[in-house]
């Protein structure tokens, strides 16, 4: 009992309500390789691909921003910056395109290429070089 007359409820220890988990580094690996593989195919294919990788690319930022393995985070993070960096300057650039500028479009999409698909490239060799390790999560029971 506390000075106030409430009871107070002890509580079991973290281990009974927890139990633990693992994150493979292959499975990580792989986590942080989908946001470039993603911005890959969306230039190479920008027509659906690129306008469903628009709205796709946004789970899959959240779902990997804060993975268990910091490292997919700071990968994911990158690419999205690209990509999202990229797209967003041309969308800025394309409202002064006149309307049948098709030469422009395809200057732009021509760009966006030279930038996002080397860079992308680079990271999954990066990625692919590290060396990855399992990661311990803890994860609460329902």
């Amino acid at each position: 009992m506390t000075q106030s007359g409430q009871s107070v409820k002890q509580t079991e220890p973290e281990a009974d309500t927890a139990q633990d988990g693992i994150v493979s580094g292959q499975s990580a690996r792989k986590a942080a390789q989908i946001f470039n593989i993603g911005n890959i195919v969306a230039i190479l294919l920008p027509v659906p691909l690129g306008l469903l990788w628009l709205g796709g690319s946004i789970i899959i930022y959240a779902m990997n921003r804060h993975h268990p393995n910091h490292r997919v985070g700071y990968y994911t993070q990158q690419a999205a910056y690209r990509f999202y960096g990229v797209t967003g300057f041309f969308v800025a650039v394309a409202t002064f395109i006149p309307g049948n500028g098709w030469t422009w479009y395809l200057i732009a999409w021509a760009l966006a290429a030279l930038v996002i698909i080397p860079w992308s490239i680079l990271d999954i060799v990066r990625i692919r070089r590290e060396s990855w390790q399992d990661v311990a999560i803890n994860q609460e029971n329902e």
